[in-house]
């Protein structure tokens, strides 16, 4: 996963690109299972959609989404319209299916 700082989110988000933004802690043990789960579900797919944040790194999406924990996955269909957030990283078949109905 390609880590992106809030300048290129926001040109991402501008430019109405589809994707599926990770937002993570560096010391959250749940964040790097979750992250494993999604490097995984990033092999299956045939575009690479899925990037990652430090949560710490972009404030203002932050703030502009509500995003109230983490690990967090937001998914961006190309619309300007809020994100669908996703909070509960289940399992990969539930990530990737989530992936592939709100991005691909």
């Amino acid at each position: 996963m390609r880590e992106r700082n809030q300048q290129e989110l926001r040109r991402d988000i501008w430019e109405g690109c589809r994707f599926a933004l990770f937002v993570y802690i560096p010391m959250c043990g749940t964040c790097a299972v979750a992250k494993k789960m999604l490097e995984i579900v990033g092999h299956m797919l045939q575009e690479d959609i899925i990037v990652q944040s430090n949560i710490n790194t972009i404030p203002d999406l932050v703030q502009e989404y509500r995003i109230s924990s983490v690990p967090a996955l937001l998914l961006f269909n190309g619309e300007r319209s809020a994100p669908k957030i996703i909070y509960r990283m289940e399992s990969v078949q539930h990530l990737l299916e989530q992936i592939r109905g709100g991005v691909t």
